[in-house]
């Protein structure tokens, strides 16, 4: 029985144990933010197979290599190897290869491996020898995991890097998407289940915090707001870790948090040159902190001037917009103070993560043939005065589709249908010879008059659950 944080994994479990299978030695990088699940995927692959895991922390570069050693010795059951001191890690893992049993397949496992080269920025070059020199023609399995993208990028994945080549393999593990979030959270309806998502963010440690028997506001508190609470300052520890200059990033993103997502008024905001601000929304997008988006109808989306940025972890845009910029409170206790400003407007806090949730269904519904044409392209389009929701094209066949996303507590009705139709006719694509198509998601249904349109129209989708 899959545990919940393996239902969404099965392609990442699939891929190492093809790794595994292999007839010749597999050397295979796993990266990603903190607590998305790296270090239990490698647990669940690992359980049945002779594995030596070895978790790395930020002590000295010998008391790493002491303590890999006496992991190594129990391991391999060898009390000589406990007492050994080694002076060079080629020393060490030439010791433990001889010991290896040729006719068994081994994983090997550096968890934390970004605090090696922290230590000693001349690791990679030292691992690069020992793979090439120690472990390549070995039957084994080598696994190097870590959380800091940047440093994990730049020591075992860049071009510049010693072991650019040496890798088999390589998995960026994302959040647990949406479709299986409702196992963490059996047994809740789907507005609570958007609610619990639009704040953990599919991360399976802040899921597993959460208690959806309770009221998410509750929940909030007692996990987010307590400065005491695990995730109070969880977004400050990712940040601090991965960049310098923390208080230019924390002051783009609490910008961005409260709505405003223009380069130039960022950079006003923060007070920095637009051109300087480019290089910071570089790192926070290798990050997948924040993105840029443009509407779906641009034809050259990388030279669009028309870009906005947005927050696309949850998490991290909910602290942005709610705790960071209240810290002063809750450093004093006072949480009422900043439940009061979540309540306020939760529910529009809510709204925008719903619309992703629907963006994202499309090609789903494309698949299914609720949609019964095949969509290109699909996003976002805004314009100086209009915005929809969703628009997907196909170029091919000159369909668009044109859809709302409404978070609201009562149904939707004809006006809102009549809106969009309006707005559509704002979108400058193929205007002449189009076809128009219509979807319209609600969390709340729709009334007996728009139903009524639905039946005689194909052009018009309904749409009342995303689950």
């Amino acid at each position: 029985m899959n545990t919940p944080d393996f239902l969404n994994r099965e392609k990442e479990l699939n891929f190492l144990h093809s790794q595994f299978a292999r007839k010749e030695a597999s050397f295979i990088v796993i990266y990603g933010r903190r607590r998305v699940g790296k270090t239990s995927l490698i647990k669940e692959f690992i359980k049945d197979k002779s594995s030596l895991f070895f978790m790395a922390d930020k002590q000295s570069e010998k008391g790493i290599l002491d303590r890999f050693a006496k992991t190594a010795s129990t391991f391999l059951e060898d009390e000589f190897l406990e007492k050994l001191t080694f002076n060079s890690w080629e020393d060490f893992f030439g010791y433990i290869t001889q010991k290896l049993d040729e006719s068994k397949k081994y994983v090997l496992v550096i968890d934390e491996f970004q605090y090696l080269p922290d230590i000693n920025h001349a690791f990679p070059s030292i691992l690069q020898r020992i793979w090439d020199e120690k472990l390549k023609d070995k039957n084994i399995m080598l696994i190097l995991c870590g959380s800091l993208i940047n440093m994990m990028y730049s020591t075992t994945l860049s071009y510049q890097s010693p072991l650019y080549g040496r890798r088999t393999g390589q998995i960026k593990l994302d959040p647990i998407s949406f479709d299986y979030c409702h196992n963490f959270f059996p047994n809740i309806d789907e507005r609570k289940l958007i609610e619990y998502y639009s704040v953990t963010g599919g991360i399976p440690k802040y899921m597993e915090m959460f208690d959806a028997t309770n009221d998410i506001l509750y929940d909030i508190k007692t996990n987010v707001l307590s400065k005491n609470s695990y995730l109070y300052n969880e977004p400050r520890f990712i940040l601090n870790e991965e960049v310098t200059e923390t208080a230019t990033y924390f002051s783009i993103l609490k910008a961005i948090a409260a709505g405003e997502h223009k380069i130039g008024k960022i950079a006003s905001i923060v007070g920095v040159k637009t051109n300087v601000l480019a290089k910071y929304f570089n790192v926070l997008a290798d990050l997948q902190i924040i993105e840029r988006q443009v509407p779906v109808t641009e034809e050259n989306p990388e030279k669009s001037k028309k870009g906005l940025y947005f927050i696309k972890d949850n998490f991290f845009r909910f602290w942005f917009r709610y705790i960071f910029p209240y810290q002063s409170f809750l450093e004093i206790e006072r949480d009422d103070v900043v439940l009061k400003e979540i309540q306020k407007s939760f529910n529009i806090f809510v709204s925008f993560v719903y619309e992703n949730l629907c963006l994202q269904k499309i090609p789903d519904l494309t698949q299914n043939g609720v949609i019964n044409f095949k969509i290109e392209k699909w996003g976002r389009w805004w314009s100086k005065d209009e915005e929809i929701d969703i628009v997907a094209t196909s170029k091919k066949d000159k369909n668009i589709l044109f859809g709302e996303c409404k978070w609201s507590d009562t149904p939707i009705g004809v006006s809102v249908y009549a809106d969009l139709k309006a707005k559509a006719k704002n979108v400058k694509w193929h205007t002449d010879e189009r076809n128009e198509y219509y979807i319209l998601f609600s969390k709340s249904g729709f009334t007996e008059d728009l139903m009524d349109i639905n039946e005689k129209t194909s052009s018009l989708i309904l749409i009342d659950s995303i689950v």
